[in-house]
């Protein structure tokens, strides 16, 4: 008993570290499981730690926090995930919570005030770039552009539920589909 209390605190602290280190996202977080998993502890393999990896990737969410909760369950069942999970977390949520205490005595200096609307400006630029991008590869037709802006005007102009107006979209998108392979 003693020895799996020890093994979740050894999970816990190892991606306690990988998380706080790893600041970039998951592909950054790789080589340094690979040198604690493979290399130090001899937990796994490349094969395994690739397949783990593989996981992480293919299962929703963030990579790093999948592949950690998957390595804490091999390692020691469901107490082994939510140890490795938490540690990974962990320095996220430390950080967003001292960030969070110290930003009401910040929001009144003038530097930070500037700062954060440099960040929204460019912020608006990745925003409306993205749009633009998506617009290009997503539209076949005027009427794709036509549904656009009602469904957007729908819920910024109307006030409409965004879910309303998304199962509606995506209904009136599969008519269409249905409609244009049935012209080919």
């Amino acid at each position: 008993m003693k020895d799996f209390f020890k093994d979740l605190m050894v999970l816990y602290s190892l991606f306690f570290k990988i998380g706080l280190f790893s600041i970039g996202g998951g592909y950054v977080m790789l080589p340094m499981l690979r040198l604690e998993l493979v290399e130090k502890r001899k937990w796994v393999n490349d094969r395994e730690l690739l397949d783990y990896y593989a996981i992480g990737q293919a299962t929703p969410g963030i990579i790093a926090v999948n592949t950690a909760t998957f390595v804490g369950y091999t390692r020691r069942g469901i107490p082994g995930a939510l140890a490795s999970t938490a540690g990974m977390v962990s320095p996220s949520l430390i950080i967003i919570l001292a960030i969070a205490i110290f930003i009401p005595m910040m929001e009144t200096m003038p530097l930070f005030q500037k700062a954060f609307r440099g960040i929204r400006v460019a912020v608006s630029v990745l925003l409306v770039s993205t749009l633009i991008s998506l617009t290009k590869k997503g539209w076949k037709s005027w009427i794709d552009g036509l549904l656009t802006l009602a469904a957007f005007s729908a819920v910024v102009l109307l006030g409409a539920s965004p879910f309303p107006v998304i199962l509606a979209a995506g209904f009136l998108g599969l008519l269409l589909r249905r409609h244009r392979s049935g012209l080919q």
